[in-house]
């Protein structure tokens, strides 16, 4: 675990050479050497498919549930294998009731994901679909909350918003929403592993989480939380894998009707996908070698460092306490400075431009050097 001085960069543990400054890992997080090579591990068990057993199949599955479990703070059997947000979204929105003249609550610009599939679902059942508005430079929480009422069937937000990264208070919207019969829905993607929840206390019905972001994982993996009163839900698909028994290959045509115990019965198709299953879980264990709250405070000292200094230089960020500590959103107050983009680029800066704000998101791999990079340039284009 970390020291409480805080924990030191891990750069040598990444292939980023020394003059590229990435401090992007909203957009997705560089893969460690051991994710890497424990994908390529996983990639070498097909050299020789006679060494893998049908055992095999549920061993790497379960070894990323036990992973994913452990970082969550939840029973691996709440866990099932999802390949994107969407998918588990569309199992969460399978399993959910709507009825007309009810309403299911977003965040206004909430990241899609998280909005197609309540639309279509909205306008199935003639429902509607309400995107709060954000009071200026406050956190989500309270348009959320007021938005909650009697015809709320469903509140679908993410613990902090994926381009200015105020947060919402997931333990006050799911007691109003329990309050109200609604069911909640969250999209951690921008914020499990580096910022600690406690499932217990906010009690989704579903989560869902791409590992390709803070997860340090690779991209086509996540992983879908459900609630246990709902493993007795539908699947989005039906699939050998996840039926009762198919660990018998021997009696996989004696077709059964019931399922994998918990969360299984949720899994995507072809889920023992060694390589990205064994490269999430180095992802995952990587960043429980120091914790996530541990993590949570370190990025949170190096966002913070930043936003002073980009405070003397005359940019406005979200007040300390309404914002995710691993995301800062910059704000112009005279608008984005002609040619940013292109002295960032120049430059090997590497940062996200979202709608008139920077989003400045590092990790673990970061130096100063990247942060020393990133105040010089914004210093030369604001000059």
């Amino acid at each position: 675990m970390a020291e409480a001085m805080g924990i030191a960069d891990q750069r040598h543990r990444f292939s980023i050479p020394g003059d590229v400054h990435y401090l992007n890992c909203a957009y997705m997080a560089p893969l460690s050497r051991e994710v890497s090579g424990a994908m390529v591990e996983g990639a070498r068990l097909k050299e020789q498919p006679w060494n893998f057993l049908p055992a095999d199949f549920f061993r790497v599955a379960e070894s990323f549930r036990e992973s994913a479990g452990r970082l969550a703070g939840v029973s691996p059997d709440t866990i099932a294998i999802v390949p994107s947000v969407s998918y588990g979204l569309a199992v969460a929105a399978a399993n959910l009731p709507l009825a007309a003249g009810q309403n299911v609550v977003t965040l206004g610009d909430q990241f899609p994901s998280n909005v197609y599939v309540w639309q279509e679902k909205a306008r199935a059942a003639g429902a509607e679909v309400i995107a709060v508005s954000r009071p200026s430079q406050s956190c989500w929480s309270g348009a959320v909350l007021d938005a909650i009422g009697p015809d709320t069937a469903i509140v679908a937000v993410p613990h902090n918003h994926w381009a200015d990264g105020r947060m919402v208070d997931l333990v006050a919207v799911g007691e109003k929403a329990r309050a109200n019969g609604a069911a909640l829905v969250l999209d951690l993607t921008q914020s499990l592993g580096a910022m600690p929840l406690d499932f217990a206390a906010v009690q989704p019905d579903f989560a869902v989480a791409a590992c390709y972001k803070w997860l340090m994982g690779p991209y086509g993996i996540g992983l879908l939380y459900a609630d246990p009163k709902h493993h007795d839900g539908a699947p989005i698909e039906h699939n050998w894998i996840n039926r009762a028994g198919s660990e018998d290959f021997s009696r996989l045509v004696e077709y059964r009707s019931d399922f994998q115990p918990g969360a299984r019965r949720f899994d995507m198709g072809e889920k023992s996908n060694a390589p990205l299953l064994m490269g999430a879980g180095a992802g995952m264990d990587f960043l429980m070698e120091f914790g996530i709250a541990a993590i949570a405070d370190e990025l949170g000292r190096r966002t913070d460092a930043i936003a002073r200094e980009a405070a003397e230089l005359g940019l406005t960020s979200a007040p300390v306490g309404t914002r995710a500590p691993h995301f800062l959103a910059l704000g112009f107050p005279n608008g984005l400075p002609a040619g940013l983009t292109e002295t960032l680029a120049r430059r090997q800066v590497h940062v996200s431009v979202r709608g008139s704000s920077l989003r400045v998101t590092p990790h673990l791999y970061n130096s100063a050097a990247d942060t020393d990079a990133l105040l010089a340039t914004l210093r030369e284009c604001l000059a």
